[in-house]
């Protein structure tokens, strides 16, 4: 921690960076000719990310037998940057008062360039020599002024650093110049870890969804909207399997109407969609019994479906007969009533 003080010294100055960069630039070493490099301490630079929040610790002490007045601010930067916070404006004799500075650069740091407006000299500024100004015993005529300097510096964030050895995380000019290559190659690979939505027909892009239809042999048909074409797709296989069956002509009604499969009820006339076959009371053999078969009492390879919408007239029967006759088997007959629930 240098300090910068004038005589006599009151006041001693300590400062504390939360975040000191592995690879600070050097005194004297210019990365280009027209780059201006703060020349303070490595110790005393502070490190900043566009959109990352950061502190500065200012420890100031009482040298003296008699009460301080203190007003303390940074210069060397533009001030929207910055917050200060101070404990008290008075210090007692030996006491020490401990001051943050929050600093906060806007996420869109390097996006805006504004340094690269006309007339300033078109290089975007990343190091500034900042200094800490205390005025002690203000609006008196004794007052002074002691400071501290330390560097600024704007950085961007790079996630490649953590796979360099420690060396080359030093050196300030390899951090910089391994951001170059994160901002070409980081897009592509953030694409592979998001793939997986490109394949689901539920999260993939509208344009996607005819070649995803095509993998699953599903026919685009312009009479289904976007969301029940996107559950129709990724249920296609599922329906397939179960295709002229109870189970996959209601989970196929299902998907179009969205009404609920009901699987927990046992009672196939009590669910949203029943499909029942309409068996009477036929010949009783005593005891006997011919596992499905039945001996009269009904209409042989008939059934019966009845949809219980909760609002009226939101089901298109053409469209529930269309989906019957595809999925039941050809020999099959079949009866549909759609039970509209009167307006209250």
């Amino acid at each position: 921690m240098v300090q910068t003080t004038s005589s006599p010294k009151k006041i001693d100055i300590q400062l504390t960076p939360m975040r000191i960069s592995e690879g600070v630039p050097l005194a004297g070493f210019n990365l280009a000719a027209s780059e201006s490099i703060a020349t303070a301490p490595t110790g005393s630079s502070l490190v900043l990310h566009p959109g990352e929040p950061s502190e500065l610790i200012v420890q100031v002490k009482n040298l003296v037998q008699h009460n301080l007045r203190l007003t303390l601010r940074v210069e060397g930067f533009p001030a929207e940057w910055c917050q200060i916070v101070t404990e008290a404006r008075e210090l007692p004799p030996g006491a020490q008062m401990d001051a943050v500075v929050y600093f906060q650069i806007p996420a869109t740091f390097f996006e805006d360039q504004e340094a690269l407006r006309p007339g300033n000299k078109e290089q975007l500024e990343l190091n500034f020599r900042s200094r800490v100004v205390i005025h002690i015993d203000p609006d008196t005529e004794r007052e002074q002024i002691q400071n501290a300097d330390f560097g600024l510096y704007i950085r961007p964030h790079s996630a490649y650093m953590d796979f360099l050895p420690v060396l080359y995380r030093e050196v300030d000019f390899i951090g910089r110049f391994m951001k170059i290559f994160e901002e070409a190659y980081q897009p592509v690979i953030d694409s592979f870890n998001v793939m997986w939505a490109n394949l689901d027909p539920l999260t993939a892009p509208r344009a996607l969804l005819p070649f995803l239809a095509h993998w699953v042999a599903w026919p685009v048909d312009s009479i289904w909207n976007l969301h029940t074409s996107r559950r129709l797709i990724r249920r296609a296989v599922e329906i397939y399997r179960w295709r002229g069956t109870r189970k996959g002509l209601r989970l196929y009604l299902h998907l179009y109407t969205n009404l609920p499969l009901d699987e927990h009820l046992p009672n196939e006339a009590e669910k949203h969609i029943s499909i029942t076959e309409p068996f009477g009371q036929s010949f009783v053999l005593q005891q006997a019994q011919l596992g499905e078969a039945v001996l009269g009492g009904g209409q042989s390879y008939h059934f019966v479906v009845r949809l219980r919408p909760e609002h009226p007239n939101s089901i298109n029967e053409q469209l529930v007969r269309r989906i019957i006759d595809q999925e039941k088997p050809a020999f099959c007959t079949y009866e549909l009533f759609i039970e509209n629930p009167s307006a209250v």
